[in-house]
């Protein structure tokens, strides 16, 4: 099968050390990692990561299966690049005098919907969002005028045919209602059940 990028989105419960169970999974298989964001979901104490991989659908199901084994992962889900809105952000330090004189860098900040973060005597820092061909050609414009510093955050995406996670979780409580608390018959007697 052929390789392609695939975005795995998985929902898990907030605990320590989700981050290296995962990216174990993924090393053990020699997969690399493109992307990775950790983010709370829209269900509190659900977290949300978003991953991206390069590889062929089979290994991608089989690895979403694998994950969802981990007791914390409620749900994984991968979809390709058209089955979801997506994003990258990106940062740029660039020289300010650069800005103030050449007109040129002015339009093609503009043309990007890059917006300034901070603007300094020395440089200027600006953010925008896109794909990452787009980035990447901002990127490398910016390289002619004297670019500083550049850095890129990972994937964000929305699944486009999704009711959210939040819908799941409210049908399966409908449909597996959690059982009445039943309280242990043994506990008051304590010292005479647990003795040895």
């Amino acid at each position: 099968m052929e390789k392609q990028e695939y975005t795995i989105t998985l929902y898990t419960e907030n605990s320590i050390g989700m981050i290296g169970r995962i990216s174990g999974i993924f090393s053990r298989r020699k997969i690399n990692v493109e992307s990775l964001n950790t983010s709370p979901s829209e269900v509190e104490g659900i977290h949300r990561f978003t991953i991206l991989i390069n590889e062929s659908e089979d290994v991608v199901r089989k690895l979403c299966r694998q994950i969802e084994k981990q007791v914390e992962v409620l749900k994984a889900y991968y979809n390709t690049d058209e089955e979801l809105i997506w994003q990258e952000q990106a940062l740029y330090k660039v020289p300010t005098e650069v800005i103030a004189e050449k007109a040129s860098v002015e339009r093609l900040l503009r043309e990007y919907g890059a917006s300034a973060v901070v603007i300094r005597h020395d440089y200027t820092v600006f953010e925008t969002a896109g794909h990452r061909e787009e980035i990447d050609r901002l990127t490398a414009a910016l390289g002619e005028y004297g670019l500083i510093e550049f850095v890129r955050g990972a994937r964000i995406a929305i699944i486009k045919d999704s009711a959210g996670f939040h819908t799941k979780i409210k049908q399966f409580e409908r449909e597996e209602p959690s059982p009445e608390i039943v309280e242990n018959e043994y506990l008051d007697q304590q010292e005479r059940v647990f003795t040895m």
